[in-house]
């Protein structure tokens, strides 16, 4: 910020925007986190290698979408989605994996429906395709404490889903 910059003598607001310094527990807490970033990482590719290898004859089957990583890309392993054929689908879906005390989570809802976004003169409609996607997407548990029995029950779990 300007003021830690020796720009300004006090804290002041002085445009759009705010001060992204963190607190220094905040720091620390970071700093022990990219000590172990390996580790954290490896388990986290783990993860979500393991949906990914168990989830591909489901999906295929059932007109549903897993995620694509151009291999360009280097991964940051952070969630592992699917893309589901309806809302409808979706709904059920999550309902499917709450019976069975799987919690799973729909993604961000579009920005530009948002108030802010209406704000700005956005509206429903105006981003089909972000509309659909984000009707459709599912996250799967994903952290670190997950187990392979974790992740085999919650595969068994979404084999057993039949509602398309």
């Amino acid at each position: 910020s300007r003021f830690f910059r020796g720009q300004v003598d006090k804290y002041t607001w002085v445009d759009v925007g705010s001060s992204y310094l963190p607190s220094d527990l905040l720091a620390a807490y970071l700093v022990a986190q990219l000590e172990e970033r390996d580790a954290i990482q490896q388990k986290r590719r783990a993860i979500w290698e393991y949906y990914d290898k168990h989830l591909q004859s489901w999906a295929e089957a059932n007109h549903v979408q897993t995620p694509q990583v151009p291999i360009y890309c280097e991964q940051s392993y952070h969630m592992y989605y699917l893309l589901l054929p309806t809302l409808e689908v979706r709904t059920a879906f999550i309902d499917h994996l709450k019976a069975h005390r799987i919690q799973s989570v729909f993604h961000y809802l579009p920005l530009h429906t948002s108030q802010m976004g209406e704000q700005y003169g956005w509206h429903a409609g105006d981003c089909p395709t972000t509309e659909t996607v984000s009707d459709r997407l599912i996250r799967l548990p994903f952290h670190h404490a997950l187990t392979e029995a974790d992740l085999g029950r919650i595969v068994e779990t979404i084999y057993h889903f039949d509602h398309f």
